[in-house]
């Protein structure tokens, strides 16, 4: 009864300890807790007396920090989260077991050592695993909650969010040393002085991105608006208003957020006229995002001049559907630029495994249609502004880095996310995803836009500095910022995820060791060399 009762507080502690590091993320941001809060999760597993239990404790805690961290979703998802986070939460299992194997007991400085290297690395491959699209994308890695810490930014320019999360990671294994194995206090002082002279290293000598011009661009953010079957016309006609205010301020872009246009600008002409006039005002064109049905078939697009006429184009859209699309607007209509987005929300917008999971329908806000996605990145060239290319991303596409990165050395010289969490407006989520901003411009060297419906919009400069004032929850306003561009290539652009192949060698060569280590066990004696003893006869 007692064992029981200890499993049971056992299991409970695995789940709080592992919800603890949301607090280093949006919304409390409090950075400084990622350097600490994997301790007691740690510390607990390292104390778990067999292999089966650790794991265990490790399903559980994960499943607690996905919560945890997405929390914010629960009224769209409602109890559908928890198998969510009870499946994802399986992939700090290998984590888990490494914690146990290279802090549990009393490990001599060699396997403390280790530790340093391979628990950071377990940690890792999880986070590399739920990235897949399909298990909800990098949402609340580990490095993101550092978005706001310029020694930590300048990291991600060389190894992306990924180094970023490796050394936290690493900090936190070498105060489990500390604390709770004094004998290994030298190999723990050494990681951590490792840690802050690699990160100084990098702040001192890895070099900024170059000056190169400067844009003014413009965000508009109209707020919320009631549901209702008007509430598409009504968010356009706030944009409108808003975006007339910025006549006689010599912007060079405007950028509405994710679903501004609730028609396809084909089906509705009207509202193509109206985005072409203001276009005209400002003397700026509009990067709109249309979220809307269009139909099979060849594409039609409107025709650019003063009548912003219709006719049929030579591209086709291979499938109708609901599309979430970037179009690039100016005064003579719709430039022919435009981006679908590739990336959908999984239960957002569409629900994997429609046949079997389509019940999440009812008991949540899920997709009641999947969205289509996209094929291709896009770069649109800025009128007015030669050279000049700027690659847009639709809402959680600003959370996966591989997409800025290609957008920018496809030759992006601005970063936009059009975005919107109006369902999530007094939650974390709103801070969370304007974070991601700062990440993406560290990473590739190139100034963010996030311009959100509803908040938190904001701009980041090509080290991740914020320019200019974020747009609260609260504001309906139409905001311009001097965003300065700047040139040259980050060592993560150049490089990619190398810290993720690192960390991958390094967990392969220990599971070659180790499968060495078990064949060597299960190996047989070997036979006598020496001929056998014979019996003298007489």
């Amino acid at each position: 009864m007692v064992a029981k009762r200890i499993r049971y507080r056992r299991a409970a502690a695995a789940v709080a300890a592992g919800a603890l590091p949301c607090l280093a993320f949006p919304a409390p941001a409090l950075w400084w807790f990622a350097y600490v809060a994997l301790v007691p999760w740690m510390l607990l597993l390292r104390s778990a007396p067999t292999g089966r239990r650790a794991a265990l404790e490790g399903w559980l805690g994960g499943a607690g920090f996905i919560v945890a961290v997405h929390h914010w979703l629960l009224p769209s998802l409602h109890v559908f989260l928890l198998p969510v986070a009870a499946l994802v939460g399986l992939l700090w299992i290998p984590w888990a077991l490494l914690v146990r194997e290279f802090l549990g007991g009393v490990p001599d400085p060699g396997r403390a050592a280790a530790a340093l290297l391979l628990v950071p690395a377990g940690w890792l491959l999880s986070e590399l695993a739920r990235s897949w699209q399909g298990l909800g994308g990098p949402w609340g890695l580990l490095g993101a909650s550092q978005w706001q810490v310029p020694p930590a930014l300048r990291l991600a320019s060389v190894g992306g969010v990924w180094l970023v999360s490796l050394l936290v990671v690493a900090v936190n294994c070498a105060l489990v040393l500390l604390i709770s194995v004094p004998a290994a206090r030298v190999p723990a002082v050494a990681g951590v002085t490792g840690c802050v002279v690699l990160t100084g290293a990098v702040w001192l000598w890895v070099p900024r991105p170059e000056a190169s011009g400067a844009l003014r661009v413009a965000v508009v953010q109209p707020g919320p608006v009631a549901d209702g079957p008007d509430s598409a016309e009504q968010r356009f006609t706030a944009g409108e208003r808003l975006t007339r205010t910025l006549a006689g301020q010599r912007v060079d872009l405007v950028v509405w957020g994710e679903s501004s246009v609730g028609a396809d600008l084909a089906a509705r002409p009207d509202l193509a006229r109206r985005l072409a006039v203001l276009s005209s005002e400002v003397g700026a064109p509009l990067l709109v995002n249309v979220d809307a049905r269009r139909p099979a078939g060849p594409a039609v697009v409107p025709v650019p001049g003063p009548a912003v006429g219709l006719v049929a184009a030579a591209a086709t859209t291979p499938e109708g559907g609901i599309y979430k699309s970037s179009v690039l607007v100016g005064p003579d209509g719709p430039t022919g630029d435009r981006y679908d987005k590739m990336r959908l929300v999984p239960f957002g917008e569409y629900v994997p495994a429609r046949s079997l999971l389509g019940w999440a329908t009812s008991v949540g806000k899920a997709a009641g249609e999947d969205r289509r996605s996209g094929s291709e990145p896009v770069l649109m060239n800025l009128p007015g502004r030669p050279g000049v290319r700027i690659g847009p991303l639709v809402c959680f596409e600003s959370a996966f880095p591989d997409m800025s990165r290609r957008l920018t050395r496809d030759g992006a010289a601005l970063l936009i996310a059009q975005s919107a969490t109006s369902s999530f407006q007094h939650s974390w989520a709103p801070a969370q995803h304007a974070s991601l901003a700062a990440l993406r411009a560290a990473e590739d060297g190139r100034p963010m836009v996030h311009a959100t419906l509803t908040g938190i919009s904001e701009v980041h400069g090509p080290s991740g500095e914020r320019i200019g004032p974020a747009l609260p929850t609260s504001a309906r306003a139409a905001q311009v910022y001097e965003v300065p561009l700047a040139r040259g290539s980050t060592y993560y652009v150049r490089f990619g995820d190398w810290p993720v192949g690192a960390a991958l060698a390094l967990l392969a060569a220990y599971c070659a060791v180790e499968g060495i280590r078990a064949l060597g066990l299960r190996k047989p004696a070997p036979e006598p060399t020496t001929p056998p003893a014979r019996t003298a006869r007489g």
